[in-house]
């Protein structure tokens, strides 16, 4: 069962990371959604950039002990993005266009909410 709730805390990893990237965008339709958005992205920058770890990645880790799997080799991102999804000389890269996302959609949003754009 350990096995079972390891991989759902995948898939919920992979969607936290999909709403951190592009949840902004999600305020364009829902705009009380921002403040989600933002406590979010404040805390995928502050895991990533500091020692601090992930809830995430330490519950999949609790589960893997169970199965005797031992934690993941250098934690999520290091083992399911990087070399996975895009090489990891291609992260300077990567993290630009998450910043451009990020900017993007906060200014759709503040357009939005002055009312220069009606959805």
């Amino acid at each position: 069962m350990a096995g079972v709730f390891a991989a759902a805390t995948v898939v919920v990893h992979f969607i936290a990371l999909g709403y951190i990237g592009l949840g902004g965008f999600l305020a364009w339709r829902w705009p009380r959604t921002i403040y989600v958005h933002v406590f979010f992205a404040a805390w995928g920058v502050l895991v990533n950039v500091t020692s601090i770890p992930c809830p995430l990645t330490e519950l999949e880790n609790h589960f893997r002990r169970q199965q005797g799997l031992g934690d993941l080799p250098g934690g999520f991102n290091e083992h399911y993005i990087y070399g996975e999804l895009f090489p990891r000389e291609l992260l300077p890269a990567v993290g630009v266009l998450a910043v451009v996302l990020l900017v993007v959609s906060y200014v759709g949003v503040w357009t939005r909410r002055r009312g220069g754009v009606r959805v």
